[in-house]
């Protein structure tokens, strides 16, 4: 065969790999079949080639990466269009064979390309998830099962044949037949004042503050591995323990100053409980902040667990001064990182901080301004705390102030949950699921008609209302023994054994997640501009409220607590990027990249400064009260802190939560610590190189970037790769300085 088979467009194989394409196996399918066939009724060599020669061709004029379906489809067409009806029909024969065995053992090409590091969708779809190690193997076989089990058994075929498409996503496919839910609240106080069980064993209340904090690390442990999702817990809750550390170390010290005939100067004594109180401060946080960061649970991955620090969340005195030493020791630690194999301090990922900005903090001459200028520091340095607004959470929350369910997942406020003391109640509650539109999707459907968008707005937000309530079906009947420490021991409740947790799915003990994506390239297509255009926002607000009409009508209905949640795309950005491509080919500025933006953030390539963007986008987290974040890309902050405090500071007037995309790399080859970039090898694929040394070896350097609200350090798939180097910024390096 004459011809030049190998060509620069890739071909997706079932299995999520990409693989380059190859015209030597057309023509050896078309064979196959040919022999298959009478010599009278078969190709000649000539025709063989000719219909190689048309796929060849008809792959090299588009611009994107095409399906082995696809690719098959082709195959028939052209067997046909040379007359080769009875080849045609031992291919198609022969293809449905193929379809057979695969569909009578789905997940076995899964499992075998995740083990064997070839499917780049599964490998790289968790940006904390090491896909080597064997735990983490382990779990992605099992999700393999348990997504097979949910295509063919457990979701409706629409619903199925949507999330392939890209219509939908149903997210946490590989949890979804263990009936396991998202994010969780963790009632912390709960556990510690009232005691809790652990693996079958007692945990009373704590009677210093270094034990609360090592009980609270075996908490999240045992949370993490019930559930898939973030989880939140409250610095707030191990404040008390301070004073009983206080007490006991006090009575110590009076204990060895008499035995030893010491002064009894109460000054004195206090002076050195001060002194041994905050070393147990600093052993309690440094056990947190390294047994989470080390500890690994059952699905090969530290728990993606959130630490909140909101002063004002303690009564005022010693309870709230006790909680700023706990604040200060954190953000402490934190700026000094973690050190790596090789003895080099990096930033972690995880705890994930959230530092709540209010009256007594955010002024310069405020009483814990000292702490604010030390959490910016530590933002600057090493990409966290996020903040939030209390000024503006109370005008969104009706008064409240609470932590989000992990990196963004927010509850909503609920007037039939309360506390004893009659205040709405959060700690406790949870979220069963997330189901997310693809905005750009529909926008694309309609080919810019605007009735027709409508109409298919509505139709998809019902697709995803029937896949919601495949989730909470799935949950209702889960009896409280499949996970003791969330629905018997307090972190979520305190049920009896055996009790199923059905009553708290409904009025709105939990909530459930429509999620969006694609607000900005639904924009473009449907009216050719921005969301930050005038008209364009109007429209997005307009879509937005569409989805919280929605929500309203479901809750109302069936009194489950719909929400409307700024999904967090990590793989699925390129998921959706992709079904897109293949839908609809190359639409400029709206198909192609390989990826969609996230909820309704600015588009990474727009230029905007820090302050428009916040000032934006705090219009569309009113709208998405079950959960949003923003943030703005900055360069290296560390020698410009006032930059950072202006920053927060207009956080605090203009919007509920954000946070600041600092850079924090490190390369081990020479010893670079700046800011590793992306560039493209020779075969047109993304990858990390060090602008010091070249060093493109991703296992000798150190990248953390923000990529869904968490920080990700385990590198990320193509998709998100781009759309990390597409980020612009949103402040230069002299803003403020």
């Amino acid at each position: 065969m004459h011809m030049e088979t190998e060509v620069r467009v890739n071909v997706i194989k079932r299995s999520g790999e990409e693989v380059s394409f190859d015209a030597a196996k057309i023509v050896n399918a078309i064979r196959k079949a040919n022999q298959e066939v009478d010599r009278i009724h078969r190709l000649s060599d000539y025709q063989i080639d000719a219909v190689a020669e048309l796929i060849v061709k008809k792959v090299q004029s588009g611009t994107r990466a095409v399906g082995v379906e696809e690719i098959q489809d082709m195959v028939e067409t052209g067997i046909m269009e040379m007359r080769g009806y009875e080849v045609a029909q031992k291919y198609v024969r022969y293809r449905y064979k193929r379809e057979m065995a695969r569909k009578s053992n789905t997940t076995d090409n899964g499992i075998l390309a995740l083990i064997d590091q070839m499917n780049e969708e599964v490998k790289q779809e968790n940006s904390n998830k090491n896909p080597v190690i064997n735990s983490t193997q382990r779990d992605y076989m099992a999700g393999e099962v348990s997504k097979d089990l949910t295509r063919r058994i457990l979701l409706p075929e629409e619903i199925v044949r949507a999330h392939e498409e890209g219509i939908i996503h149903f997210h946490d496919s590989d949890y979804f037949a263990q009936r396991e839910h998202n994010c969780d609240l963790i009632n912390l106080e709960d556990m510690l004042q009232n005691g809790t069980v652990i693996s079958e064993t007692l945990i009373e209340r704590p009677h210093s503050f270094y034990t609360a904090c090592n009980v609270t690390t075996q908490i999240v442990a045992q949370v993490a591995s019930n559930q898939y999702g973030g989880q939140s817990f409250s610095l707030a809750h191990l404040a008390p323990f301070v004073d009983v550390s206080r007490k006991k170390l006090r009575a110590s010290v009076v204990e060895e100053r008499s035995a030893c005939q010491e002064s009894m100067d109460d000054a004195i004594i206090d002076r050195i409980t001060e002194m041994r109180l905050r070393e147990e401060i600093k052993s309690g946080i440094q056990t947190i902040q390294y047994q989470l960061i080390t500890l690994m649970t059952c699905n090969g991955q530290a728990p993606f667990v959130t630490m909140f620090m909101y002063l004002d969340e303690v009564p005022e005195g010693r309870t709230r001064d006790d909680l700023a030493m706990i604040i200060e020791e954190v953000l402490n630690q934190r700026m000094q990182g973690v050190k790596n194999e090789k003895g080099v301090w990096i930033t972690p990922a995880f705890p994930k901080l959230i530092y709540v900005l209010d009256e007594d903090n955010i002024t310069e001459g405020s009483k814990y301004w000292d702490l604010t200028c030390l959490a910016a520091k530590c933002t600057a340095k090493r990409m966290v705390p996020d903040y939030i607004s209390a000024k503006v959470m109370k005008q969104l929350k009706q008064g409240n102030v609470y932590t989000c369910m992990g990196c963004r997942s927010f509850l909503t406020v609920e007037d039939s949950q309360r506390n004893p003391d009659g205040t709405n109640k959060f700690y406790g509650r949870f979220n069963q699921g997330v189901v997310t539109i693809n905005l750009v999707d529909v926008a694309c459907s309609a080919d810019g008609d605007m009735d027709r968008f409508w109409s298919l707005l509505d139709e998809r937000l019902e697709l995803c209302h029937r896949a919601l309530r495949c989730r909470h079906e799935r949950l209702k009947g889960t009896v409280s023994d499949v996970a003791p420490i969330l629905w018997q021991y307090g972190a979520l409740a305190r049920l009896k054994k055996g009790e199923k947790i059905d009553k708290l799915l409904y009025d709105g003990y939990s909530t459930i997640s429509l999620g969006y994506a694609g607000l900005y390239e639904m924009c473009v297509r449907m009216l050719g501009k921005s969301h930050t255009d005038p008209q364009g926002k109007e429209f997005a607000l307009s879509v937005m409220q569409r989805l919280n009409d929605k929500c309203r009508e479901w809750k109302e209905a069936e009194h489950i607590s719909y929400s409307v949640y700024g999904t967090p795309l990590e793989s699925t950005t390129y998921k959706f990027a992709k079904c897109l491509q293949r839908r609809f080919g190359i639409i400029e500025g709206v198909t192609d990249k390989n990826y969609i933006t996230n909820s309704y953030h600015v588009h990474v390539t727009e230029q905007i400064n820090a302050f428009s963007k916040l000032k934006f986008e705090a219009d569309f987290q009113k709208l998405s009260p079950g959960g949003a974040i923003s943030y703005v890309e900055v360069p290296n902050m560390q020698n410009n802190i006032p930059a950072v405090l202006a920053v927060m500071q207009f956080i605090y007037d203009n919007i509920m939560y954000a946070e600041l995309n600092t850079k924090s790399d490190y390369c081990e080859a020479c010893g670079y610590d700046g800011e590793i970039e992306i560039v493209d090898d020779e075969n047109g694929k993304l990858i990390w190189r060090c602008p010091n040394c070249g060093n493109t070896d991703q296992s000798r350097m150190s990248v953390a970037r923000r990529t869904c609200g968490y920080i990700g350090t385990q590198f990320w798939n193509q998709g998100r790769t781009q759309e990390i180097r597409d980020r612009v910024l949103h402040m230069s390096v002299g803003t403020c300085g």
